[in-house]
């Protein structure tokens, strides 16, 4: 049976975490397809940590629609680091935001998660139903069950209040907003500063992690918001969904395009005595494209869009570790 869902361009829609990656894109794709009555703070405005605050914000706005975009998130490092502050802060995010919408009548949310949510070892590509079959990637195990707890929320809430909640899981995402920092960047924004800094200083090679051979799918962060808006308008089902392209690449062929798109002409060597990783992470994405959508910014071109949005913000870059 076909859903339709219609988004009023006049409701109140409240995007927790607009400042952020995923959460900025969003608020752009809305804001060009005319929704007038945007509800977004910043971290300092309205600590989602803080029950009290969000259900006093959201008793004021009672927004019709939310997406949860709002997340503590980090590399391998962070995550390995303080899986403490990973599951603690992300639950109580996400339990606080849900709740207090539950309370105050959000009639279509949509929750974000993340791909590793699924086993290591799970087949390839990552089928929906892969989820709670297997064990998790140990360096981000605590963030992992943070985020299959926030869709095991969204189904309750169907089951116990026939709410139309839904979840979507991306795969790995870039673009413009994203953290570039040299101690909290994930592999695509950390090559393209690699890389950058290296054709400003004149360097005759760079140097990455592991053999190159790893494959990795990336998808850029405006086609996730066009991902969103669609499931939000055409999908309703407790299962969350894969988003991505079904495509992937290996590491050695990501960082020959980086280099494309910075101009760099040196050398890349591989430092094999470094962890290579999962050997490869692809999502089946045959959910998402039997609901008509597919992605449309090639990485060739979203990288080139990323290193120019990178370079024109090469001052007040988001650089938290």
């Amino acid at each position: 049976m076909t859903f339709r869902y219609t988004l009023e361009k006049d409701a109140p829609f409240y995007v927790a975490g607009h400042r952020g990656l995923v959460g900025g894109a969003i608020w752009r794709a809305l804001e060009q397809r005319g929704h007038t009555n945007l509800l977004g703070r910043s971290s300092a405005e309205l600590d989602l940590r803080d029950r009290n605050a969000v259900f006093d914000f959201m008793s004021t706005e009672k927004p019709s629609y939310l997406v949860l975009a709002a997340a503590k998130v980090g590399g391998i490092l962070a995550n390995s680091t303080y899986p403490v502050d990973f599951l603690s802060e992300n639950l109580r995010i996400q339990t606080n935001v849900m709740d207090a919408a539950l309370e105050f009548g959000t009639e279509r949310l949509l929750f974000l998660g993340s791909s590793c949510i699924y086993p290591k070892y799970a087949p390839q590509p990552i089928r929906e139903d892969s989820l709670l079959t297997g064990h998790l990637e140990e360096t981000n195990d605590a963030y992992a069950i943070a985020k299959i707890a926030g869709i095991l929320q969204v189904q309750a809430v169907r089951r116990q209040y026939g709410k139309p909640w839904i979840s979507a899981m991306p795969t790995n995402l870039y673009g413009p907003g994203d953290n570039f920092s040299p101690t909290g960047s994930h592999v695509l924004p950390a090559m393209i500063r690699r890389y950058d800094e290296a054709k400003a200083a004149g360097l005759s090679s760079v140097t990455n992690w592991g053999t190159g051979t790893p494959r990795r799918e990336f998808l850029h962060v405006d086609d996730m918001a066009s991902a969103c808006l669609h499931l939000l308008e055409n999908y309703d089902g407790p299962q969350q969904v894969n988003v991505g392209t079904g495509r992937d690449a290996t590491v050695r062929e990501i960082a020959a395009l980086v280099a494309e798109a910075i101009g760099y002409e040196g050398s890349t060597e591989w430092d094999t005595s470094k962890p290579d990783g999962t050997p490869q992470k692809l999502l089946d994405v045959s959910t998402l494209r039997s609901l008509g959508w597919e992605a449309a910014i090639s990485l060739r071109e979203g990288l080139a869009s990323t290193v120019q949005w990178f370079r024109e913000q090469h001052g007040s870059l988001r650089e938290a570790g």
